[in-house]
């Protein structure tokens, strides 16, 4: 892909979870190419932190740190948000991109697995917007950029619970930014609405099906017919951390080929 410009966050310092590879991974990479400091976050703690060495040893020391994170767990985040704040020397983009899934109706959905997912998809987000926001106001302009998906336009009855919590992280998004517009705050928040990215989470469709029947059944409604790439979606999280992005709060960027739309 070519690239615009660098430097497009010059002087940023972003907070990213889920980052130990797929999106999260793709937007810290890019962050960093252009300009900003990194705190990346993981379940997958080992994970987070090879992609963090893998940064400086492209950019030079200093540039990215990570931490082992499980974002249902509340009591972590303000910890966390410290480390990251002290490290990169404040904070001024947070993107809550840590997501899961899980098969099933409304009837044969367990209720585990209901509260799991909107534990990690949902929860989280709150946490990330609740803990990150005094850091953000001593950092400001500031960006929340929260990973939402097309589901939340588009559902399907075998993802209840995938479909009500991206819809709820879309909802969360606009109030964040409500609320902070009308405290006078220079803080954003958005939400991206990818559709089917070739990452892990795909992966099993690959080995299950075969390619070409993936990728066919994959982009079944999509009208550019072919899977979206993790950069795709990064290039849409580097606008919403700039300040290019300045006038743009309470917006569904939709990153999906236009399968929301038909």
């Amino acid at each position: 892909m070519t690239d615009l410009p660098a430097h497009r966050l010059a002087g940023k310092r972003a907070y990213i979870t889920g980052a130990a590879g797929g999106l999260g991974a793709a937007m810290a990479q890019l962050f960093a190419r252009h300009g900003a400091k990194v705190f990346l976050t993981d379940i997958d703690g080992d994970g987070a932190r090879a992609q963090a060495a893998a940064i400086n040893a492209e950019h030079g020391d200093s540039v990215a740190w990570a931490a082992a994170q499980n974002v249902r767990e509340e009591a972590p985040w303000p910890l966390l948000l410290e480390q990251a704040a002290q490290a990169m020397g404040g904070l001024s983009v947070l993107v809550n991109n840590a997501g899961i899934g899980a098969l099933g109706g409304v009837e044969s959905l367990t209720t585990k697995d209901w509260q799991r997912v909107m534990g990690v998809n949902v929860e989280a987000v709150y946490f990330g917007c609740k803990y990150a926001l005094p850091w953000l106001k001593q950092s400001q302009p500031g960006s929340i950029i929260n990973i939402s998906s097309m589901a939340a336009f588009k559902v399907d009855p075998d993802y209840t619970v995938y479909n009500a919590s991206k819809a709820a992280v879309a909802s969360l998004s606009k109030s964040v930014a409500i609320d902070c517009a009308r405290q006078q705050l220079a803080i954003r928040c958005n939400s991206i609405h990818p559709a089917f990215i070739r990452t892990g989470i795909v992966e099993p469709f690959f080995q299950q099906l075969g390619e070409e029947e993936a990728i066919r059944k994959l982009t079944r409604g999509n009208p550019m017919r072919r899977l979206g790439e993790p950069d795709d979606v990064a290039y849409a999280a580097l606008y919403l951390a700039s300040d290019e992005s300045r006038y743009v709060t309470a917006a569904e960027l939709r990153v999906d080929g236009g399968a929301s739309a038909v």
